[in-house]
């Protein structure tokens, strides 16, 4: 088979290239070799360790639209994946700007090193612009990054990969991501010049069903003064049960709810049964929402970043939260014992839910995370006063 090299003066170490032949050339960071998986692009300006540490992201290659990442660095605070090995969150990062020193008093490394380490292949220098576009035109693509420190590239064999991925529909990624055995969490709230705090452990018990939870949701639950356990995805309702919880938390993780739901479903359903109080976040409200008799549909971008409106349609109020996700709940589905509560002012869709018959609610945005910076805190204060209830 035929290897190409770039001719140009520049010698690009980097190659996207997508299941349509489409190719970006660039320079790599991070680790070096092929990562496969879904072309999304996220518009945050910050935040870009959690989000390549997010287990939300497995499977997809990260575009940020921001042109500047790596300025700030990277630390041992703002990794987000709670359980998950390092290799099960983001699979690769797309960049526009050279990477830089960092600058940061935080920092303890920077972004290339990090990545390197985390097995995260990474390609700057290419035009974010024109493939952020490409992918609102025309949907979230299959592409593969290719980062050779020699810019040797077989780029006919990267195409036929990227092409003959099967893509995130039908896939259950919750196995990859979620914790092998169950523990209990006591870290709180991050305070600066003081760090991390730790719970008491005295507050009501919340057990998290982990299908790739982020960090950030334990420790505001926490925060909230909840005693936190945390089991595996795969759990069934009477283990469960034997834990003797005042509630349940359904985490948020990647994949096609679908998928994952052939065996979650059942045990959500015994869940709204039992009365026990659940609250679902992101892969979580759409688990429950299935489990309520609703469907969920594949998104053509998703929602991916730190600035997005979302309404509460019991109050009115206006939210700028953040957002992670290729799948939605489709909200003409919703039967008549669930009613909708949240609603993107972006394009419409389905933002959260709530049980007319069961103490559940949930929401598709990310609660814990602080672009507002804390617009939806109030989520977890409403699951702790129904749990009280």
């Amino acid at each position: 088979m035929r290897l190409s090299q770039d001719k140009s003066p520049t010698l690009h170490t980097a190659l996207l290239v997508l299941a349509d032949g489409t190719v970006f050339k660039g320079t790599g960071f991070g680790a070096t070799g092929q990562a496969l998986g879904e072309v999304c692009f996220n518009t945050a300006m910050s935040g870009y360790q959690e989000i390549l540490t997010d287990p939300s992201y497995a499977g997809q290659l990260v575009t940020f639209t921001f042109p500047h990442i790596g300025i700030v660095g990277v630390n041992e605070e703002d990794i987000e994946n709670a359980s998950a090995a390092a290799s099960t969150a983001a699979r690769g990062a797309i960049i526009r700007a050279p990477l830089t020193a960092p600058s940061n008093y935080r920092s303890k490394l920077d972004i290339s090193a990090w990545m390197k380490r985390r097995g995260i292949v990474g390609i700057s220098g290419i035009d974010s612009r024109a493939l952020t576009a490409l992918i609102r035109e025309s949907g979230m693509p299959h592409g593969v990054i290719a980062h050779n420190p020699k810019g040797v590239f077989d780029r006919k064999a990267l195409q036929s990969k990227a092409a003959a991925w099967q893509g995130l529909n039908g896939m259950d990624l919750v196995p990859q991501v979620t914790t092998p055995k169950t523990y209990s969490h006591e870290q709180s709230d991050w305070h600066w010049g003081h760090g991390f705090g730790q719970s008491d452990g005295k507050g009501p018990h919340v057990v998290v069903i982990d299908y790739g939870v982020k960090k950030n949701i334990l420790r505001r639950l926490a925060s909230e003064g909840f005693r936190v356990s945390v089991v595996p995805g795969s759990t069934g309702f009477d283990e469960i049960k034997a834990m003797k919880p005042d509630g349940v938390v359904l985490s948020n993780g990647p994949g096609d709810p679908a998928a994952t739901g052939k065996y979650a479903v059942p045990v959500i359903q015994h869940l709204l049964s039992a009365k026990i109080p659940v609250f679902g976040i992101c892969l979580g409200h759409q688990l429950l929402a299935i489990a309520a008799g609703a469907k969920t549909v594949k998104m053509p971008q998703g929602h991916h970043g730190a600035n997005h409106p979302v309404k509460d349609l019991k109050t009115g109020k206006v939210e700028i939260v953040s957002m992670n996700h290729g799948f939605t709940v489709d909200e003409a589905s919703l039967p008549d014992g669930v009613m909708a509560t949240h609603r993107s002012l972006f394009d419409g869709s389905n933002s959260g839910i709530e049980l007319k018959n069961a103490p559940a609610f949930s929401v598709q945005h990310h609660p814990e995370a602080s672009p507002g910076p804390q617009d939806s805190f109030y989520i977890f204060r409403r699951f702790y006063e129904m749990v009280q209830r």
